[in-house]
């Protein structure tokens, strides 16, 4: 089978394709060097080109709080690039991946999020993915869109490592009143491939690391796995203001697709170690 693969060199990207790759799978990588997604037409040509059996759009704009101020960068790669990689999938009969966010959706919900309630994004990332799965869903009928959270991995700035990188401040101050999935972009990789090995019905899925914690939980986790000391202290998010506003709850069912976050956590902690 062969996959094409966008964002190839982002943070997922750069742990999935080697992953597909180990499952047998004929990865084409694709990044802004050999793919523009903006441009229609050179989408179209090279996916027909290539003609790939499935496409994995992980490509995106990922800047959350750059984004409040760059919303036409923001929706021309979320949505046009999108609804650019969708045409030129649905022009060639192939079933198409897209990764999502839990921004779409707007926080207020007291439970966990399902792949059924109304999104509601409160942000323009959020917003820019939201219109990113509207064109898929428009345009395909043989779709993923697959929503992932607080995600982390070994090839890109994230929480982890940022958190790592404050460790010796005289005190570290994290948001404890937004709680969410943290989720190893390893996990969702594997996920990916137990969704096409297992020929998933086509849908939405929540795609994120199987519990629930917050900013500070997760970075209280961190450092205990690490034996840091570290005066870690709790703030709330009027304390710790952001450009972009955040859902106070991102939290999403998964249906237990990926392994509770904590331990899949102290494997990324193993590994980043070794």
């Amino acid at each position: 089978m062969k996959i094409l693969v966008t964002g190839a060199n982002g943070m997922l990207g750069q742990d999935l394709c080697p992953i597909l790759q180990d499952e047998g799978f004929d990865v084409i990588e694709t990044d802004i060097n050999n793919l523009n997604i903006t441009n229609k037409n050179e989408a179209q040509n090279f996916i027909s080109l290539e003609k790939p059996d499935m496409v994995i759009h992980c490509a995106a704009y990922t800047n959350v709080d750059k984004a409040e101020e760059d919303f036409e960068n923001a929706l021309l790669i979320n949505k046009t690039g999108t609804y650019n990689i969708a045409c030129a999938c649905k022009k060639n009969d192939i079933p198409l991946i897209y990764i999502s966010t839990d921004y779409v959706f707007d926080g207020e919900k007291d439970g966990k999020y399902l792949n059924s309630d109304i999104p509601n994004p409160q942000n323009v990332y959020g917003i820019s993915k939201l219109e990113g799965e509207k064109a898929v869903q428009l345009l395909l009928d043989k779709f993923y869109i697959l929503r992932t959270s607080w995600l982390y991995g070994h090839h890109g700035k994230n929480f982890v490592e940022t958190m790592i990188s404050l460790k010796d401040k005289e005190e570290l101050k994290v948001v404890d009143d937004q709680k969410g999935c943290p989720t190893w972009t390893v996990e969702l990789a594997n996920a990916i491939v137990k969704i096409i090995r297992e020929e998933f019905p086509f849908g939405i899925y929540h795609v994120c690391g199987t519990g629930e914690t917050t900013w500070f939980g997760f970075a209280k986790k961190i450092f205990e796995l690490l034996n840091y000391n570290v005066n870690l202290k709790p703030c709330t998010t009027k304390e710790f203001e952001r450009k972009a506003k955040r859902p106070k709850n991102s939290t999403m069912e998964n249906n237990g697709i990926c392994r509770n976050w904590e331990s899949a956590l102290k494997d990324y902690i193993e590994l980043r170690c070794e």
